[in-house]
């Protein structure tokens, strides 16, 4: 894939992996378009790099889709790639009758309906392109689900389907359809969380991004480290140790509730 010159949307830009995502395309030589929910993230990250472009919208909103459609899509006719990579991880505990039914349902409309809705709005446009990209982004999580994070699992997991299956159907068209798929990664996702991961388990931000954009310049359907491989394949052959080992954190999290 063809970075230099490209006019590439990142959803979820302004921290974590999208914002390292804002800076090492910027590097390729990219035009960036950077959305997100809060103004004050997109401001910060437009005085970092003076050169993109940034619009509040809310991937979990189908109208902000639009707009952001209709909006990018006339100051940008060029636009070529998009990289869905907007998200929440919460902790949750299923049996919190605290959440009410809209707050549990946060994570699948922004990681799961949002990447699906966004897809939907503006392959259309993409389609017309000589050549074109999209760049789902989901999780090592989706070959093992966390106990912790249950909700998170299920959308990632649903990511990593949809975005196979997308694949497949554009098969004969001019759209490459990549799947960034991180393993545990030291960003702002984990602030709010009662059980901090180990940090030793984590892989460093910028380290991922280089990897996944080493991948698109090689056109690697799967953008990933080689951890990823090796969890992917221990899901098939231990699938009980990994849940376990997961579960354990949930332990953990509830022991400091109680």
């Amino acid at each position: 894939m063809q970075l230099k010159n490209s006019t590439v949307l990142i959803t979820g830009g302004t921290s974590g992996i999208g914002l390292e995502l804002v800076k090492q395309l910027t590097e390729q030589g990219a035009n960036i378009i950077v959305t997100g929910r809060n103004i004050k993230a997109l401001e910060n990250t437009k005085a970092k790099f003076p050169n993109i472009h940034t619009f509040q919208s809310d991937v979990s909103n189908p109208k902000d889709i639009k707009d952001l459609y209709d909006t990018v899509t006339t100051l940008f006719p060029d636009l070529n790639i998009i990289i869905n990579n907007a998200g929440l991880m919460r902790l949750i505990d299923l049996q919190d009758r605290s959440l009410d039914l809209e707050n549990i349902n946060r994570e699948i409309t922004t990681n799961l309906s949002g990447t699906i809705q966004m897809v939907h709005q503006f392959l259309p446009h993409l389609l017309k392109k000589k050549s074109a990209g999209i760049v789902n982004v989901s999780s090592a999580i989706a070959f093992m689900s966390y106990s912790s994070a249950p909700i998170y699992s299920a959308t990632k997991a649903g990511v990593h389907a949809y975005t196979q299956a997308l694949r497949l159907q554009l098969e004969n068209t001019n759209v490459k359809v990549f799947e960034m798929i991180p393993p545990g990664v030291n960003t702002n996702l984990q602030n709010d969380w009662a059980v901090k991961p180990n940090p030793k388990m984590m892989m460093d931000v910028d380290k991922m991004v280089n990897v996944a954009i080493q991948g698109l310049l090689k056109d690697k359907k799967e953008l990933k480290p080689p951890m990823v491989g090796i969890i992917k394949l221990a899901s098939r052959l231990f699938p009980n140790m990994l849940l376990k080992f997961g579960h354990s954190e949930f332990k953990k999290m509830k022991n400091i509730q109680n």
